[in-house]
């Protein structure tokens, strides 16, 4: 359910979320190892790899299109948590797919995923729980 600001002592009205939104919602975006998501750890490593900034960001990125069809119109989702292990390594060119499973909506706007990155062969490269907040995004909403 999503609630209007209401504060203490005052009646609350509640909306329930679009049937769009439902734990157990999974998708996943495919991408190359390639360009701004390299790091070669300022020189040190000798080869070029996915970047641990680079791999959250396809986690979220994931996150964030699965659900963003479910939302109501001038809504959109923003990240505010992200635990994850970088656990493998993917050098340059390697094709990899994020993927996000909603796991819970909390207080009809906290939205809690399962993620992870695996190369095209099955390794995993990265896994853990990401959180999102559905957000008016209309120009002045809050």
């Amino acid at each position: 359910m999503e609630t209007d600001g209401a504060t203490d002592g005052q009646c609350m009205v509640q909306r329930p979320m679009p049937d769009a939104l439902r734990v157990g919602l999974q998708g996943e975006q495919d991408f190359v190892v390639d360009g701004p998501l390299l790091t070669d750890v300022g020189g040190t490593l000798g080869t070029h790899v996915l970047s641990t900034p680079a791999m959250i960001a396809m986690m979220e990125h994931a996150a964030s299109q699965l659900v963003y069809p479910g939302l109501e119109d001038g809504k959109a989702t923003v990240g505010f948590e992200v635990c994850v292990k970088h656990v493998g390594g993917a050098r340059k060119g390697t094709e990899c797919t994020a993927r996000a499973r909603l796991e819970e909506i909390a207080d009809g706007r906290k939205l809690r995923f399962a993620v992870e990155v695996v190369t095209a062969d099955g390794r995993t490269i990265g896994v853990g729980r990401h959180e999102r907040r559905i957000v008016d995004a209309r120009p002045g909403g809050s």
